[in-house]
Order: structure tokens, then sequence, then C-alpha cells
């Protein structure tokens, strides 16, 4: 992962948890394509404050949840305890401290346009998951770069930029064309 979520952990978790984006569109979108998850095993890769946590521990999933921001870890597991296993993880490295076929759902909010690379990250959620096993992503969508900053709409780079509020975001921007399908092949999530 490429940007510093620790240096406004604070910030970042009190706009996930009001910002409309999250509450009315992104949390509920995801968690109903997850469907029943009661007795299931999910990983939430890239929990940050641990909000999409919370609500797959009130669905009754068994949750592991990582992330690269130790801060964010300690705000998710202040707000939650130890009904979690959480895991200070760089999600470009390998889950090698996860059993292969460990997991039945994976749960991505907000996180693949984060990773410069996401095909090794990928081919590692692809090897944790049991056989008929999903995973459910989101990203924002990249026509929004694109009308902001300009440019092809087909570029694919890593971009910075400094948001209003202040933070510094690194980030991969590129077409939803190829989101949605090369790297999932590459990766071997889809078969």
């Amino acid at each position: 992962m490429v940007t510093d979520y620790d240096a406004f952990a604070q910030e970042y978790d009190a706009k996930a948890r009001n910002s409309p984006q999250n509450t009315q569109y992104d949390r509920p979108a995801l968690l109903e394509m997850l469907g029943d998850i009661a007795g299931a095993c999910v990983l939430d890769a890239g929990c940050g404050s641990g909000l999409y946590a919370e609500e797959l521990l009130r669905r009754g999933a068994e949750v592991i949840a990582i992330d690269g921001s130790r801060r964010l870890l300690d705000i998710a597991r202040d707000r939650l305890g130890d009904q979690v296993k959480w895991r200070h993880h760089d999600l470009s490295e390998p889950l090698e401290w996860l059993p292969d076929r460990s997991v039945d759902h994976v749960l991505m909010a907000l996180v693949i346009h984060y990773l410069e690379d996401p095909v090794p990250t990928l081919r590692e959620i692809h090897r944790v998951l049991r056989d008929n096993g999903t995973v459910v992503l989101s990203t924002h969508h990249p026509a929004s770069d694109w009308r902001r900053l300009g440019g092809s709409y087909f570029t694919d780079e890593m971009y910075e930029e400094t948001w209003t509020t202040g933070w510094m975001m690194k980030y991969r921007r590129r077409p939803l064309q190829t989101i949605r399908l090369f790297d999932f092949e590459r990766g071997g999530a889809l078969t």
C-alpha cells in the first residue's frame, strides 16, 4: 500500500464513519453483496478503522481484519476489542500467515486502487479463499479522476494528490474495464 494512513487515522475514521459515500453507498452495497455470512469466516482486507468488521460481526461472521495502518487498527481494536482477529499487514505482501483455503469470503472495500500492482494480492486472495468463496470489492470510479484531473481516461498510472482534507493520497488511476476483468484473470480469481 502506498498511502500513509497513520498520519491522519483519526480524521479518516471520522470521515469514513460519516461520509454519505461510505454510509449510503459503499457499505450497504458491499454488505448486501456478501449475503448471509452467519458462521462464515470473512477476511476484511484493508479494514481501516473497523467499520465493516463491526457490521460483519453483527451479522454473525468470524472476522479476520487486516490493514497496513497501525493507527487505524488501534482505532478498530479500541472499538471492537478481541472479537476480531486483527493483523497489521501490507496487502502488497503475501498473506503467508493464512493457510490455503482458510476463508469463506474476502471483503476489499475501497482498497484495490491503492495497490501499485494488485495482481499478487489477488493471487493471494485466491489462494486463501475456500472453494465457492466470494470476493466482494469496491473502488472509486476512475471517471471521477479523469473529470477532476484531466488527461486521458485510459491512462494507467500511479497518481499522487493532496485532497481537500490536506491528506496526501497515492493511488492507481486506470480505466474501469481493466479493473473489472484483467487483474482478476491474471490473479487467478476468475476460473
